[in-house]
């Protein structure tokens, strides 16, 4: 994701309430439902949703002002030992850790440790182990990689990367340890840890409360009022869901067991489709006659409780 700010039309100093309308113009703008097979507005939203999520969370919002992380969540300037040491390095690197030079760091580490790294290189019993630097990483992963679980891959700083397997049903800001995947240990100790931060980003059409999936379904007015059988999608593919008859704009529906699978329980959510009546795009002349000419059996007035 680039900047932010620049992906929301804002400068540094917007303020909360900025954001938020800012999002709300452009996601009107860009929402896939308004442009359906454009993947340019599609990528659009998705980084237009990215954004928002990464600026209204005033912790990232303040880390990323201040230069300690950038606009993936990764940390800035942190510190790593490189895999293979040069002529000019003995393994530890002297000017990350504030000396002049590594002859300054093995004098150092003589005196705390009682005999340096001399012994490290050569095996004897006087050497040093200690074991390697956790790392903390964050990770961007899409609404059905969490939901459904998956493989992603973590581009380190270095130029590496890491083959980071997602859980099914992960929730946003789980931390995931990669057992040994840290800095290199020192004198034989063991490597590090890396713990990777998953931030799960906002999907066009799915929104996760708990366990359940929320699912809002566009319907025709034939299709409302006569019922019909419709396909909508879940996370494994579409299904056929029926549309009783007489439906209205709300009506909430379930589907069985199509939601997410709790990590402790193994017992599956499930899937709710709300619907949203729709009017034809164009011209209907043949329903604006029946309409003028049709007296309803019940009168209605459903804006009467916002009136009262």
């Amino acid at each position: 994701m680039k900047n932010p700010y620049e992906a929301l039309g804002l400068k540094k100093e917007a303020t909360d309430q900025d954001i938020k309308l800012a999002f709300k113009k452009l996601a009107k703008k860009y929402h896939p439902d308004l442009h359906p097979d454009d993947k340019q507005a599609e990528a659009k939203f998705k980084d237009i949703a990215a954004a928002y999520e990464f600026l209204k969370d005033k912790d990232r919002r303040k880390r990323f002002d201040a230069g300690e992380i950038d606009a993936s969540g990764a940390e800035k300037q942190q510190q790593y030992y490189r895999d293979h040491a040069g002529p000019q390095s003995s393994g530890f690197h002297a000017s990350q850790d504030g000396f002049a030079s590594n002859e300054d760091l093995e004098e150092f580490l003589a005196r705390a440790f009682g005999g340096g790294m001399g012994g490290r290189r050569s095996g004897g019993p006087g050497g040093m182990k200690a074991a390697g630097q956790d790392v903390n990483y964050t990770l961007r992963v899409s609404f059905l990689d969490a939901a459904k679980g998956g493989v992603n891959t973590l581009q380190l700083p270095d130029g590496k990367t890491l083959k980071v397997t997602i859980p099914e049903g992960a929730e946003d800001r789980q931390t995931l340890r990669l057992k040994g995947q840290g800095g290199p240990g020192f004198g034989g100790g063991p490597a590090g840890d890396a713990y990777i931060e998953l931030h799960i980003e906002p999907d066009a059409h799915f929104v996760r409360k708990d366990d359940n999936i929320h699912l809002e379904v566009p319907v025709t007015l034939k299709e409302a009022v006569l019922g019909a059988k419709i396909e909508v999608p879940t996370l494994t593919g579409h299904v056929s869901l029926a549309v009783p008859k007489g439906s209205n704009t709300g009506a909430k529906l379930r589907l069985k067991d199509r939601g997410i699978k709790n990590r402790k329980t193994g017992v599956r959510g499930h899937l709710y489709v709300t619907l949203k009546v729709v009017l034809p795009d164009g011209n209907e002349p043949e329903l604006s006659a029946f309409l003028e000419g049709w007296t309803p059996e019940h009168a209605q007035n459903p804006r009467k409780e916002m009136l009262s």
